[in-house]
């Protein structure tokens, strides 16, 4: 019995679940006026293991929010339709070690908030997984992701102090690191 493919639609779920958790944080901020940035990841203490799960959902600003609903969207989808058997597991690894990671090394005592560690962690695995796997499709997926969005590793670059330029190359280690773990599995879609 061979098991059909999700779809675009059945690919999309668990990112766009999680988009709506973000922007549901980002309402509950809005509508409200309180700050939940509390919430976020600071390294090595106590009050920052709660951002290890909730960092993620947590925005500054619509345009914070916005910069990482649409590459959340498209790579996550991407993920999940073209490497569905493996799609729970590198997402899971992009989101929570990339999180780990932040938390015990940033070297900064601030609050890091957004999903752009696991947006990095995404792109740099389809990136890495597509070169090393060789195959036409992991090949077009790389390459793909490359044209779009390539450009964004220029940000695990220590450039502007109010971004986690942290989140975003532990996200980007994780992927690689991912990649090169799962290179060798016999069927991945």
């Amino acid at each position: 019995m061979t098991r059909e493919s999700p779809g675009l639609w059945g690919s999309s779920i668990i990112p766009a679940r999680l988009v709506f958790l973000m922007w549901l944080a980002y309402s509950m901020q809005f509508l409200y006026g309180i700050q939940i940035g509390f919430l976020g990841m600071k390294p090595r203490t106590l009050e920052g293991i709660p951002g290890i799960f909730l960092a993620p959902l947590i925005h500054g600003s619509l345009s914070h929010l916005i910069s990482n609903t649409i590459p959340l969207l498209f790579l996550g989808s991407a993920l999940f339709f073209f490497y569905e058997r493996i799609g729970r597991t590198v997402f899971f690894r992009c989101y929570f070690i990339t999180n780990i990671l932040v938390w015990l090394l940033s070297p900064r005592m601030s609050y890091h908030i957004g999903a752009s560690g696991l947006v990095y962690g995404l792109s740099s695995f389809l990136i890495f997984f597509g070169l090393l796997r060789k195959d036409f499709l992991s090949l077009l997926i790389s390459v793909g992701v490359i044209v779009m969005y390539g450009g964004i590793f220029y940000g695990i670059l220590p450039s502007d102090p109010g971004i986690s330029w942290e989140s975003h190359l532990a996200g980007a280690i994780v992927g690689m690191v991912t990649a090169f773990n799962l290179k060798d599995r016999q069927k991945v879609g």
